[in-house]
């Protein structure tokens, strides 16, 4: 026998009662009091038929008021059916099937639903409701039915129209058409009623066309709901011009539009951008004199603000004879939604002159708002006021307050939000749950993100998609692949969410093989990889420097025939910035002024980016002078720019513009700072600048910002000091302090602090070649060729490889490379000759090798040989022979200069009177007329 809810009510169940008011709030138990048998012993109690039922010693209930099993209410209700209509009431119904759907009799309740309790349109959705919540399947509802129209019973048009609506609830398209037939054949299709529901139902099951088509076919057409449904059904189906349409010929053939369809209309002009057709919806509301509904005034209000339209929003809204709170409501959250948070309050403020109190949403809409728009702290200062008169955050607010956190990167606030949700039961909510397993994967505790998914009942896709990303951005991929299986044997299918995520994880580590093969398993499931998917592929390469790899994606993309966001121009223009490539970054310029992306601020950014790093200095400046929205990022950007050129004086400038402009400096800001005093040898301005960070900004320095304290130090030939500020820093020095150190020691020629700064790199970076060479450099200049054998023995020792050392120039969209190792270049020959002809011109104007810069133990003549054969002489050289005698030359080299090469470069551009352009693998330098831009503080 099925179990009966072993609750105590004290609600009876009354004429007006609806099945859905019922709702037990415990687990089935063992028949003590049900619901229904109390609310049918009341009505068992007051019925005139009472005394009938004990003269005819008939006994439903037991002592406790309770149907002992299902064969006794069987037994009540075929008495019931003899005592004729006085039973038949719709108390004694609801009451009797509520019993059978307690003691799992779905058939009979379905039964006794279609005969006695489906004509009411109101009661078909409660009963829905109640059948599924004792376990029943709708799909039996419909069968009950068919068996009954299979058995001769004739229903009429309202039942009908009811057992529509409950196909299409249930999706089932072919029963439905049955229906159709069944009431075409009997003639009931004049019903408008049955009409509207057919409609819905093919418009939910078939799709718009056929729906339509339903509604042209009409015999009579002359009914207000017809045309409101017609409409309703096409907005629903994303068809908002055949609405429109629609629409217009309504009006045209004077039927009237209803509340419901005004306020569809108004959304959809909202979400599709047409202000005209909403306008004239407006137009229509006030000629039919519905401006004091409140639902249209708020759709009004809403439809302008999604159209950016916040004056006529405030028109509609003043336009009100009423407010209601949803009104208040709309307003402020138009203006929040659109970054007027000042306007949000002043009519936040009014709410109370007009005796109209605030709500929970009311405060969640001024959350939403400053969250939107970047203003986190001012969510956390939000919360705290509207707690303190005396709000309760819900699960929306505490949602809001969880991504602001997030972003905050306040994990202890974000664990005390955490104790406030399990404290007041919001843990249930699987939105509040899902910004808590967000929240500490971006805050890095992927255990404590683990614990709550875990926790967490119901867990919808975006649960687990946060997590799968957490675990796969960590490079935790065995993790990432168990997650992914227990998501799919738990039912729930990865989306293109899910399958981004794992992109992305690959590309930022590196391994784009990977990323790839993810790729195509998501094509495999029956997805297409989109903007994000290859955007991700782009970003990820782009950010390890495996830029030719980043550009071969891109082409793919374009193959694949998607088109890119905001997002892959900024990406595509962060690699065109690392590998120099400027032609092509300009016709991603252009791309993004014909596409609308340059008002974007991080591909403004990109730009900026790009143009430093590829040599154009002027152009990057113009593009963040003409910007009217700078980002602190565009700023740090800029800076940076002038520090790799050397421009230290312009550096500072700008950091000063930046803070009368309102911006304040982070830590980055303070980095291109420093870095700009250590190109350009501005030893006071760095060291005030330092002292600052923490003093003036309460910005605390990281070992970066110490790194490039050292090397301005060291550059400066501060030694000394520069070894004092090492050995009192904060934190154990790493590679970048000994290295800033030994490359100072180099140009300072000073072996004391040279060895010790080497022997911390051998032990740090035993592989990096460069520490060797650095060393060997300095041995050379010291003439002590046997401690240069002895690291050359060493290296060969331990496997440590010679980096490979190249330059390259782009000619006419050939990108042209010189290295030290492999092929020599096609042309060599022809280069060597040129490069003969400049050095013999040059020496005339007083050019001197500096043969220091060769580390073997050669002669003079020799070593004047090896320094021709320099990567960046030939790209110049190569340059000076293939472009136009007025162009710049721009050559990338992924190592720093020799002395030699610089020295050379400055007598190239005199004797050939062109502009060098020269990026070294710390900086830039620009040589015209016989000088460059570094003023040869460079070292």
């Amino acid at each position: 026998m099925a179990k009966v809810y072993s609750i105590h009510y004290h609600h009876h169940f009354n004429s007006i009662t609806s099945l859905h008011q019922y709702r037990p709030t415990h687990k089935p138990n063992l028949v003590t009091h049900s619901p229904t048998s109390l609310a049918l012993a009341a009505v068992i109690d007051r019925s005139p038929e009472k005394s009938q039922l004990s003269t005819l010693g008939i006994c439903f209930l037991n002592e406790a008021n309770e149907f002992r099993s299902l064969s006794s209410v069987k037994l009540m209700h075929a008495q019931g059916i003899k005592m004729g209509k006085s039973w038949n009431s719709d108390i004694m119904v609801k009451s009797l099937i509520l019993y059978y759907l307690e003691f799992g009799d779905f058939n009979s309740a379905a039964k006794i639903f279609f005969f006695n309790f489906s004509r009411n349109y109101t009661e078909w959705k409660s009963f829905l409701e109640e059948y599924k919540r004792f376990g029943g399947d709708v799909q039996e509802i419909l069968e009950v039915f068919s068996e009954l129209h299979g058995k001769g019973v004739v229903f009429d048009s309202r039942i009908l129209t009811i057992v529509l609506k409950i196909c299409t609830s249930a999706m089932e398209s072919w029963l439905g058409v049955e229906v159709h037939a069944s009431f075409i054949k009997r003639g009931l299709d004049i019903d408008v009623y049955l009409k509207c529901a057919l409609m819905n139902f093919y418009g939910k099951c078939w799709g718009v066309e056929s729906a339509n088509k339903v509604f042209h076919e009409a015999p009579i057409l002359e009914h207000d709901l017809l045309w409101n449904e017609a409409i309703i059904v096409n907005l629903r189906n994303e068809r908002s011009e055949n609405a429109f349409d629609l629409f217009r010929e309504m009006q045209f053939l004077s039927f009237k539009a209803n509340s419901r369809t005004i306020v569809k209309m108004l959304q959809a002009c909202g979400k599709v951008g047409t202000l005209s057709e909403g306008k004239q919806i407006h137009g229509y509301v006030l000629k039919s004199a519905m401006e004091s509904n409140f639902l249209i005034c708020n759709s009004l209000i809403s439809m302008y603000s999604r159209n950016n339209k916040l004056e006529l929003a405030r028109k509609a809204f003043d336009s009100m004879t009423d407010h209601s709170l949803s009104s208040w409501n709309s307003m402020i959250s138009s203006y929040t939604a659109l970054g007027y948070v000042d306007d949000a309050w002043d009519l936040f403020n009014k709410m109370d002159s007009s005796n109209i109190q605030p709500d929970i949403i009311t405060w969640n809409c001024l959350l939403s708002g400053h969250f939107i728009h970047g203003s986190y702290k001012e969510v956390l200062t939000i919360l705290h006021k509207m707690q303190n008169l005396g709000f309760r955050p819900n699960a929306s607010s505490i949602s809001i307050v969880l991504q602001a956190v997030t972003d905050l990167g306040l994990l202890k606030y974000g664990r005390e939000n955490h104790a406030y949700i399990l404290r007041n039961g919001l843990d249930f909510d699987v939105y509040v749950c899902t910004s808590l397993i967000d929240m500490y994967v971006k805050n890095d505790c992927l255990h404590n993100a683990q614990a709550v998914f875990d926790n967490t009942k119901n867990r919808n896709i975006v649960a687990w998609n946060s997590l799968i990303s957490g675990y796969s951005f960590k490079g935790l991929f065995d993790d990432t692949q168990k997650l992914l299986n227990q998501m799919q044997e738990e039912g729930v299918k990865p989306d293109l969410v899910t399958w981004n995520g794992l992109v992305s994880g690959y590309s930022i580590r590196g391994q784009s093989k990977e990323a790839l093969d993810v790729i195509h398993q998501m094509k495999n499931s029956g997805l297409d990889p989109n903007v994000i998917s290859w955007t991700s592929l782009i970003s990820g390469s782009s950010q390890n420097e495996n830029y030719r790899e980043s550009l071969e994606f891109f082409v793919q993309m374009q193959q694949e025939d998607i088109r890119p966001n905001s997002t892959t121009m900024s990406s595509l223009l962060r690699t065109c910035g690392g590998l120099g490539l400027l032609h092509n970054g300009k016709e991603i310029h252009c791309f993004c002024l014909k596409n609308g992306f340059i008002n974007d601020a991080y591909v403004t950014t990109a730009l900026i980016d790009m143009y430093g790093k590829s040599g154009n200095l002027k152009c990057a400046h113009e593009i963040f002078r003409k910007n009217a929205n700078k980002t602190l990022a565009s700023w740090n950007c800029m800076i940076m720019g002038f520090a790799i050129y050397g421009h230290g004086k312009e550096a500072i400038s700008l950091f000063h513009d930046m803070l009368e402009a309102g911006i304040s400096p982070d830590a980055i800001t303070f980095t291109a700072l420093l870095s700009a005093c250590k190109n350009s040898g501005l030893v006071e301005e760095g060291w005030k600048y330092f002292d600052s960070m923490s003093a003036d900004y309460s910005i605390m320095p990281t070992i970066e910002h110490y790194s490039c304290m050292v090397d301005l130090l060291g550059k400066a030939g501060y030694l000394d000091e520069a070894w004092d500020f090492i050995r009192t820093m904060p934190f154990k020095a790493d590679a970048t302090i000994w290295g800033a150190l030994l490359g100072s020691c180099r140009i300072h020629r000073n072996m004391e602090y040279g060895e010790i700064a080497a022997q911390r790199l051998f032990a740090l970076e035993p592989y990096n070649s460069a520490n060797y060479f650095l060393m060997m450099n300095l041995f050379a200049m010291s003439n002590r060729w046997e401690d240069v054998e002895q690291l050359k023995d060493l290296m060969a020792k331990i496997g440590v490889k010679n980096g490979l050392v190249w330059s390259w120039i782009q000619i006419d969209q050939m990108v042209h490379v010189f290295s030290a190792e492999g092929a020599p270049h096609p042309d060599t020959g022809e280069i060597y000759f040129e490069l003969y002809h400049l050095v013999s011109e040059m020496k005339k104007l007083g050019y001197v090798p500096d043969t220091s810069c060769v580390y073997q133990d050669i002669d003079e003549a020799e070593k004047e040989k090896v320094l021709l054969s320099h990567t960046e002489k030939l790209a110049i050289t190569y340059g000076l022979i293939k472009t136009k005698s007025r162009a710049p030359i721009r050559v990338i080299k992924n190592t720093r200069i020799c002395s030699d090469c610089h020295t050379a470069a400055e007598y190239m551009s005199l004797v050939r009177g062109r502009e060098i352009f020269l990026r070294d693998g710390v900086r830039f330098h620009h040589f015209r007329e016989g000088k460059c831009s570094c003023n040869d503080y460079w070292q």
